[in-house]
């Protein structure tokens, strides 16, 4: 017994003798927490480094070893790509498409001056932000290197990266900047997260350069709002990050309206990046959520409007035509009053015909 009464003092909860020991306690928690992170931003940071010079040397090898040969032609990378798959099975990256991205990789920044010290900036971004980069900036290295110095001074997400891209930024800054004080983000920036889970310009929205996506998107609503009210009073506006209760789950909108004279809510989700084929998923639940809990007897089935960056438009259609719903898709642009009136007031005419459609059937 005295052994068991023993045991059991010592896994006992440690009780406060003052409050000093608690917020002691409190403090080394939370230093914990903070070191444990750091720590995991360290360790993802290295196996993305591993994985950019990686890419990098393989784009050496096809530039230097294969370009120009007999083997080399319409299909090298895709016979690279099963070569690889066969003899590396558990490894991903090695479609024909991002093999492609590799040479290009490394043809973009080859021909720098000191392009060996280059590498050593290059390897501290994530590879999907340098593949972002590769299709806006192909065929111009100086535009590429502003961007992922920008990327590393600012922390940008690839989905910021990929605004900043949409703008004139380079044009109107990137000759004139000579220098840049490179960091490493901090452990709670959008491009750190970034890497551990794998603007009219920006003033007309009171945005600096150095933004977070929450902001960004902050903006983007606060500015879609104004120019859904701008429809005139047939247009109610509800609310953003509007909350609806379902099987005991709360879902936030972005923003939900009411258009009075067709008695239908308007659903509108608004996404920072690039249209995302889970994108009209997720507008279709919280459409199906509005039906079943906000409409009443008088009330028509819900419009749903997604607003992206950009979207693949062949690939939006087909996506929206399998769903049948009453949806549309619009991209918002920045160097502009986004989205314009007629953008929205297309948009919703397109998924009112769309309504009209699917009733027929």
């Amino acid at each position: 017994m005295k052994k068991n009464e023993a045991r059991k003092k010592s896994t006992a909860p440690v009780k406060s003798d003052g409050n000093g020991v608690e917020k002691s306690y409190a403090a080394w928690i939370a230093a914990l927490k903070r070191r444990y992170r750091a720590t995991q931003i360290k360790a993802a940071v290295a196996v993305n480094s591993a994985l950019i010079e990686f890419y990098w040397n393989l784009g050496k090898d096809v530039r230097e070893k294969y370009v120009g040969t007999k083997i080399y032609g319409t299909g090298f990378f895709p016979r690279l790509s099963i070569d690889l798959k066969g003899s590396i099975p558990d490894a991903e990256g090695f479609s024909t498409q991002n093999l492609r991205y590799c040479l290009h990789f490394y043809e973009l920044y080859s021909m720098q001056p000191n392009f060996q010290q280059l590498v050593g900036k290059l390897v501290n971004v994530p590879w999907g932000h340098h593949c972002t980069i590769i299709d806006k900036c192909k065929n111009d290295p100086e535009k590429a290197l502003f961007y992922v110095l920008r990327t590393l001074k600012n922390g940008w997400s690839r989905n910021s990266l990929l605004n900043w891209l949409s703008t004139d930024l380079y044009e109107r800054e990137g000759k004139a900047q000579t220098n840049f004080e490179l960091t490493m983000p901090s452990d709670d920036c959008d491009l750190a997260r970034q890497i551990v889970k794998d603007p009219q310009n920006f003033e007309v929205f009171g945005l600096k350069e150095k933004y977070s996506e929450t902001e960004l998107k902050a903006a983007i609503v606060a500015n879609i709002e104004s120019t859904l009210l701008s429809f005139g009073k047939g247009v109610a506006f509800l609310g953003r990050e509007y909350p609806v209760e379902i099987g005991g789950e709360t879902k936030n909108i972005d923003l939900l309206f009411y258009i009075v004279p067709l008695h239908r809510y308007l659903v509108v989700e608004v996404k920072t990046g690039k249209y995302e084929p889970a994108d009209l998923g997720q507008l279709s639940g919280y459409m199906a959520m509005a039906k079943h809990v906000l409409n009443t007897s008088v009330d028509n089935q819900p419009v749903g409007l997604l607003i992206c960056k950009e979207h693949n438009r062949i690939l939006a259609k087909y996506h929206l035509e399998e769903l049948g719903l009453p949806m549309g898709i619009t991209d918002y642009e920045l160097k502009k009053v986004l989205p314009s009136k007629a953008q929205l007031a297309k948009c919703v005419a397109d998924a009112e015909r769309q309504i009209a459609v699917t009733s027929k059937e």
